[in-house]
C-alpha cells in the first residue's frame, strides 16, 4: 500500500489558479461601462429588453429604440462582441449563436448640485450616473433541442 504524498497549500492554490485562467480564456466574455452619465432606473429599462435576447436581436432593439441610455448599451453590447471574438479566435462568429447572458446595472457616483429656490432657499440636485456589467455568450446546444420536442409533442 503506498502513500500519496501530501501537496503543499501553495502547489494547490497555484494549480487552481491556473485552472481559473484557463476557464476564463474561453467561455463568455465581459464587457464594464462606468460612471454612464443617465440614471439607473432609465438604463434598467434598456437593460431588462435585450436580456436573454440573441445578439442580432438586441441589436436591433438598441439600435431603433428612442431611449437615450440605448446608444451607449449598443456600444457596450459591440464591445462585449469583440472580447468574445478575441477569446474565441477559433470559433467564427456567424456560428457561435452569441446571446446575452446577464445584464447588471448598479447606481453609480452621484453628483450634487444647488439650483435656486424662491426666497432665498436653495434645492438639491441630485445628478446620478450607473455602472452596466453586460455578459456575452454561446446559446447552449440543447436549449434549442428541448424547444423543438416539447413543440413536437403539443401538436400530437
Amino acid at each position: 500500500m503506498e502513500t500519496e504524498k501530501k501537496k503543499k497549500r501553495s502547489v494547490v492554490k497555484r494549480e487552481k489558479l491556473e485552472t481559473i485562467k484557463l476557464a476564463a480564456k474561453t467561455g463568455p466574455a465581459t464587457a464594464y461601462l462606468n460612471d454612464s452619465p443617465s440614471s439607473p432606473r432609465k438604463m434598467r429599462l434598456i437593460a431588462d429588453l435585450i436580456r436573454g435576447e440573441r445578439v442580432s436581436k438586441a441589436l436591433n432593439i438598441l439600435k431603433f429604440d428612442a431611449k437615450h441610455p440605448s446608444a451607449k448599451m449598443e456600444k457596450l453590447l459591440l464591445s462585449a462582441i469583440n472580447n468574445w471574438e478575441s477569446k474565441n479566435t477559433d470559433v467564427k462568429l456567424e456560428e457561435a449563436d452569441l446571446f446575452v447572458k446577464e445584464v447588471h446595472v448598479g447606481g453609480g457616483r452621484i453628483l450634487k448640485r444647488l439650483r435656486p429656490a424662491p426666497q432665498g432657499r436653495a434645492h438639491r440636485i441630485r445628478k446620478r450616473s450607473n455602472h452596466v456589467t453586460l455578459v456575452v455568450d454561446r446559446m447552449p446546444a440543447n436549449v434549442g433541442k428541448k424547444k423543438k420536442v416539447n413543440e413536437t409533442e403539443t401538436k400530437e
